[in-house]
């Protein structure tokens, strides 16, 4: 094509197209898909949380969309907080992963310090005032996409895999976090947490026999945890909810007996919007967080609850798709990392809703009510995004 000439298709000259939404702008570039589908999880938590909420605020006597409000700016700061990860530098991105894992461990250290204060059993947050409230765990999981995917994305340009020196470097890098979340003591966050390091390794093309005899580690890590007095009683008491559903209905058991009479009362269609008995009548403690899904169990049924799985999955497929299209291996496993967080995590909520995982406190991504739970994961969905544009730098 000569220089100084429009390009062209056949023998008609096509005009460059320039403006807000040209294929060279970064609105143009952005996953949509993603976007929309993370939308519309929002959108159906906010509907949920204000159900699960309204009638118990005004039953205090506060304004019954207090709660509310509070989620959807909450929503308005995580996007902003996102925008911010997804059009940052991603060589800068990657050049400050040391100081955004350092931040993440003095935020854990400060959790267990005077600053820290314990909410249903777990000391993992730090209060703030006016009411808010900070979780840094949640923060570290996106100090941990970033910070693991740095460490095993630098290799010489003849290796195909991570040294040995590399997998134990972060494999060192990681248990310290895990190490302090284990302190809290918070179970769900902490398994979440070994769900990211594990599947970043996975993916970095480490030697299949050591990570074979990381799993296998895993396995006896977990069962000294359980049979060498980690626990404590009531964490213990939520495992065996799980084998056996009909212990202590008034005790230990009662939160999940009353979540599923919500789920199984939903049916196909639901009860309708804001129109759950259960949900009415705030028999299930921790409903706009922890058990949201019931919420959307009750009153939109299975139709409700399975679209909200389908932009779970929706989110999810999108990461993957990121992750196969990235043009090195450290945007790979960032966007690795983050798809195991949000896969492994919803997987963990939902399933303690019905009985298939122990109650340990993660909320649904989008979805539940908390501000720390938000930011972190949209700053996630920040990443990647910035993975995504990067194919285009």
């Amino acid at each position: 094509m000569t220089a100084g000439y429009p390009p062209y298709e056949g023998s008609r000259p096509v005009a460059r197209r320039s403006g807000t939404f040209s294929r060279d702008s970064i609105l143009w570039r952005l996953d949509w898909v993603l976007i929309l589908a993370v939308a519309g999880l929002c959108f159906m938590g906010s509907l949920l949380v204000y159900s699960a909420t309204r009638v118990k605020l005004a039953e205090a006597g506060l304004d019954p969309m207090s709660e509310l409000k509070k989620h959807v700016l909450n929503i308005v700061v995580g996007a902003a907080l996102g925008i911010f990860v997804a059009l940052f530098d991603h060589r800068m991105l990657r050049a400050y992963a040391p100081f955004i894992y350092v931040a993440s461990v003095i935020g854990l250290l400060a959790v267990l310090s005077p600053l820290g204060s314990s909410v249903n059993g777990a000391h993992s947050w730090i209060l703030l005032p006016a009411g808010f409230s900070v979780q840094p765990s949640e923060f570290a999981k996106v100090a941990l996409c970033v910070g693991l995917a740095m460490i095993l994305a630098e290799r010489a340009d003849h290796e195909s895999a991570p040294s040995a020196g590399l997998v134990l470097t972060a494999l060192a890098v990681a248990a310290v976090p895990v190490g302090l979340i284990m302190l809290q003591p918070d179970v769900g966050t902490t398994v979440v947490v070994l769900a990211i390091i594990l599947g970043i390794l996975a993916v970095s093309e480490m030697r299949a026999s050591w990570l074979l005899g990381l799993l296998l580690l895993g396995c006896l890590g977990v069962g000294l945890i359980v049979h060498g007095g980690a626990l404590k009683e009531y964490q213990k008491a939520r495992f065996e909810v799980i084998v056996n559903p009909s212990i202590d209905p008034s005790g230990i058991g009662y939160q999940l007996h009353q979540g599923q009479i919500a789920i199984g009362s939903g049916g196909l269609e639901g009860k309708g919007l804001f129109k759950g008995t259960q949900t009415n009548g705030t028999f299930i403690p921790e409903q706009d967080t922890d058990f949201v899904f019931t919420v959307a169990g009750e009153e939109l049924g299975f139709v409700g609850a399975g679209t909200m799985i389908l932009l779970l999955g929706l989110v999810l497929w999108r990461g993957l798709r990121i992750a196969l299209q990235a043009d090195d291996m450290f945007g790979r496993l960032v966007a690795v990392g983050v798809v195991c967080w949000f896969a492994f995590q919803s997987f963990e909520n939902i399933g303690m809703t019905l009985g298939i995982m122990p109650m340990t406190g993660v909320p649904l991504p989008f979805v539940s009510y908390g501000g720390s739970a938000m930011f972190a994961s949209m700053m996630a969905v920040g990443l990647l995004q910035n993975v995504h544009l990067r194919r285009y730098a």
